[in-house]
């Protein structure tokens, strides 16, 4: 889908050049300099103008978006005036004549209705308005019309209506990507919710358990234990932003160990190697904690935790690799078949604890890229290994922010 957006924004830019050449060549002179032919200078002109009307288009069709990039689209197609519509109401009105608003909404009946652009001429009783003709171009996302570029001039051109279009077109992509940005951010959001959702009932009531044993014997941890049970879950389901620093993540699984040795004691054995430099960080929230506890399930409870001979050695390093972050969590507990853990990944299959495995690398790939996914190695009895790569800095990722289109 985004290659076809990609392949039909560079198909329109050329198309828009020349309309832009055409409507403004003959009403201003040429003093183009050493900046190249005429077409040229359009093409730059037309890139820079839409590159500027992109970023509010690109947050959706409101009265605020259409305010920011009206001017902009009236530039590229050098009319009189430009209004954008939604299927009600007049969201901007750019240039002269807007007293027309009434009359073009009354005209967008069936354009909007059709999905077909029409150029209508325009009733108007003041000898001094220029705008006696409507270009209207429907703006369209997934074949259902969500409103409309209207250009109006003082007389019908074929080369307007041709401009109108193609921009009306440019528009619709521009709004197709914010529809597709939204989706992103649903998603994810719902992938975030469905982790939450995945913190083992068996580990709250384990921990919970832990805790009310220590109650008679030893109040004092009793205390401490809840305290970082409180602590824990408070980060878990904490509603604000989609993003945290390695710190705060580090933080979390710190609390989650801490409850986990009351329960394993000395049978549990965690190091820890983080350097200082790269705690601040920012990454996806809740994005290694279920890859921690991945390593408790499958390092202790894989072997049998109900036997007091069965150990787990757990390590979390977190490194400076230049312009990222390097994580490694690895445990020497059962392990997984490859194959098996493929399908995991993949979605196929989705075994207790394997959803926040796939959750994870789902998430890290839809922020950072498909190359940002974990690297897991593993086999039969020989433990896993976990890395996490994060770029220390990526357009839209900060501590506290929510998801932003990169």
């Amino acid at each position: 889908m985004s290659g076809f957006v990609a392949g039909l924004c560079v198909a329109i830019l050329p198309l828009l050049a020349a309309g832009f050449w055409l409507g403004r060549r003959t009403a201003r002179p040429q003093s183009l300099g050493d900046l190249g032919t005429p077409v040229e200078h359009a093409t730059f002109e037309t890139l820079h103008t839409a590159t500027l009307a992109a970023p509010p288009l690109r947050a959706g069709l409101t009265e605020e978006t259409a305010r920011k990039s009206a001017r902009r689209l009236r530039s590229l197609l050098g009319t009189d005036a430009l209004c954008l519509t939604d299927r009600t109401d007049v969201l901007v009105w750019d240039g002269v004549g807007q007293h027309h608003r009434t009359q073009i909404m009354e005209l967008l009946a069936g354009p909007l209705e059709s999905g077909r652009g029409e150029a209508l001429p325009l009733d108007c009783d003041s000898p001094d308005c220029p705008v006696r003709w409507a270009v209207v171009a429907p703006l369209t996302v997934d074949d259902r019309v969500h409103g409309a570029l209207v250009a109006c001039a003082p007389r019908e051109s074929a080369v307007l209506v041709r401009a109108a279009g193609e921009v009306a077109r440019w528009v619709s992509v521009q709004l197709e990507l914010a529809d597709l940005d939204r989706s992103r951010t649903r998603l994810i959001e719902a992938e975030i919710k469905a982790l939450r959702a995945q913190i083992s009932p068996h580990f709250i009531f384990n921990s919970l358990a832990v805790i009310a044993s220590f109650v008679r014997t030893d109040p004092e941890r009793a205390r401490e234990l809840l305290l970082e049970f409180a602590d824990f879950t408070r980060y878990s389901f904490r509603r604000h932003g989609d993003f945290t620093t390695l710190a705060d993540e580090l933080h979390a699984i710190d609390h989650y160990l801490a409850l986990v040795r009351a329960r394993f004691g000395d049978r549990l054995d965690v190091t820890l190697q983080i350097a200082p430099e790269v705690l601040p960080v920012a990454l996806p929230f809740l994005c290694l904690q279920p890859l921690v506890e991945n390593a408790v399930k499958h390092g202790l409870e894989g072997k049998g935790a109900s036997s007091a001979s069965a150990k787990c050695r757990i390590g979390i390093t977190a490194q400076d690799a230049g312009a990222e972050a390097l994580v490694v969590i690895e445990d020497d507990g059962a392990g997984m078949d490859p194959d098996a853990l493929r399908r995991i990944l993949a979605g196929e299959v989705s075994p207790s604890g394997g959803i926040g495995l796939s959750n994870v690398d789902d998430r890290l790939r839809q922020v950072y890229g498909d190359e940002y996914g974990l690297v897991i190695e593993t086999a039969p009895g020989a433990g896993m290994k976990i890395t996490a790569r994060l770029p220390k800095y990526q357009p839209g990722v900060h501590s506290g922010g929510r998801l932003t289109a990169p």
